[in-house]
Formats: structure tokens, C-alpha cells, sequence
């Protein structure tokens, strides 16, 4: 790393420790030459897959063409920034782990939708009216009947949670 002081190019790192909850690396180095002092931070470039929009053309991936989207189907909703960071960075880490350079948009809607699901009911119907959309007061209830009629993620979480209760109840009352 070239001194931002001298420009010499050779220095030497006295530090190292993990920033950003683990995603990068920050570096105290010193120059060889003059002494000074500075920070460096390392932080893996990941390339993201283009998204295949429907009508065939290929974008590059916008995460604030995405945070918006989510931000305006949670407009006046009561979920924390904290929640919506999460599930932002989930859809991100999805699209990271298909290993694919090019992904579907409906593919990407689809998760964005899982996503709000998860973070508020009605900003996944405004979300899917949407991107679904709807064109008559019909495709609302029909969306809604089917949300009602499947249960949501953190219902089958506290299902699963319950089962495993039960199974090690059942284990305690055998020995």
C-alpha cells in the first residue's frame, strides 16, 4: 500500500481487527520512509448478478432501486429500520448465493415478497398488488384469502419450536 503522505510504496501493517460486523478489515499501517500513520479497510467486492427483467432486458442489480420498492410498500407501517435492513441484506446475501451471474426478476420479486411477508402483512398485499398486478378488487381478496389460509413464517417457526418441545417432553418421560 503506497504512503498517502510520501508515496512511498512500501509500508508495513501494525493492526489489524474486523469492522463492520465482520465485512471488512481495518488495517493500521505505517510508513517505512517518513514514519506517518494511517487506516486502511479491506472489504470483499462482490459482483451481483444482473437482473433478467420480463420483458428480457438485462439490468444491473439497484439496491436502492430495491430499498425503495420495500420502503414504499411499508410506507405508514410500523416495522423498525433495524427489520428492513435485515430482510434487505437477506435478499442480498439470496442473490449473492445463487452463484449465477444473471437472475430472473420474478425470481427477485418472489423473495421480496417472502421478505415482507415475514415484516408486515399489508405491505406484502400493497407490495403484490403491485407486482402481481392485480387488476380488480377480486385479485386483492383472492391474495388475502390465500394469505390468511397459509400460515406465516413465524407461525410455522412457533409450530416447529412447540413439536420440538413436545418431542423432548416425551424423551424426559421415557427414562
Amino acid at each position: 500500500m503506497r504512503c498517502p503522505f510520501c508515496s512511498e510504496p512500501d509500508t508495513k501493517v501494525i493492526d489489524s481487527r474486523l469492522a463492520n460486523e465482520g465485512d471488512s478489515v481495518r488495517r493500521r499501517r505505517e510508513c517505512v520512509t517518513c514514519g506517518e500513520r494511517f487506516t486502511t479497510f479491506e472489504t470483499a467486492e462482490l459482483v451481483m448478478p444482473r437482473i433478467v427483467k420480463r420483458d428480457g432486458t438485462r439490468v444491473p442489480f439497484d439496491e436502492h432501486k430495491l430499498r425503495s420498492g420495500i420502503m414504499r410498500a411499508l410506507e405508514k407501517r410500523p416495522v423498525q429500520v433495524e427489520a428492513i435492513e435485515a430482510a434487505i441484506h437477506r435478499i442480498m446475501h439470496q442473490l449473492r448465493a445463487t452463484g449465477d451471474r444473471e437472475v430472473n426478476a420474478r425470481l427477485l420479486g418472489e423473495w421480496v415478497m417472502e421478505q415482507l411477508r415475514t415484516l408486515d402483512e399489508v405491505a406484502y398485499v400493497r407490495f403484490a398488488s403491485v407486482y402481481r398486478s392485480f387488476q380488480d378488487v377480486n385479485a386483492f381478496r383472492e391474495e388475502i384469502e390465500r394469505l390468511q389460509s397459509e400460515p406465516s413464517d413465524e407461525v410455522k417457526r412457533s409450530q416447529l419450536s412447540l413439536l420440538d418441545n413436545l418431542a423432548k417432553t416425551k424423551r424426559g418421560d421415557e427414562k
